[in-house]
């Protein structure tokens, strides 16, 4: 039977629970560096958030995502996207509709750095946009309004990103 093996990024843990006056030690094989990569960066490496990027770029606030922060931003992938009707997102794409593309995509976004140990004792965040969503246990895991969180905790130099697969929309 294979051991399995705890991952702190791309170091996996080689010994556990080292007990010290101070706290606890967990000895690990890799040397752990900051991210260096901000928030829209590590999104378009990542090359699963593209309609998220063209969206951000569309609202004018990409610059505003690379900024300091801290922000923690609940993307949803280009497949979250796909859910919507083609002309629903190609509608939010046109410059007149900037004001409602901005207001969906800051719904996405609460200030600070929010990781998921401390968001699932939350039950509501306040957004950007001012609203706030619902944070709640669903079948499949955790939910954000009508989107299950699908990957959590990703290390920005300027916040963290949760990965969601479906577009939450303002009420």
């Amino acid at each position: 039977m294979e051991e399995s093996k705890v991952k702190l990024d791309k170091a996996t843990v080689t010994k556990a629970d080292i007990a010290c006056s101070n706290g606890v030690i967990h000895v690990i094989d890799t040397v752990l560096m900051p991210a260096t990569d901000d928030i829209v960066d590590t999104a378009v490496k990542a090359g699963s958030f593209n309609t998220l990027a063209a969206a951000l770029k569309a609202a004018g606030l990409v610059d505003a995502l690379k900024g300091a922060g801290p922000f923690t931003v609940f993307a949803p992938t280009d497949a979250a996207f796909a859910k919507l009707p083609k002309e629903t997102l190609a509608n939010l794409l046109k410059p007149e509709n900037k004001d409602q593309l901005i207001a969906i995509l800051k719904y996405h976004v609460v200030e600070g750095r929010v990781y998921s140990d401390q968001a699932v004792k939350l039950t509501s965040a306040k957004t950007l946009n001012g609203q706030s969503f619902k944070i709640a246990k669903g079948e499949k895991g955790w939910m954000i309004d009508n989107a299950n969180l699908a990957k959590l905790d990703i290390e920005t130099s300027n916040g963290v990103i949760h990965v969601i697969d479906s577009v939450i929309l303002p009420k």
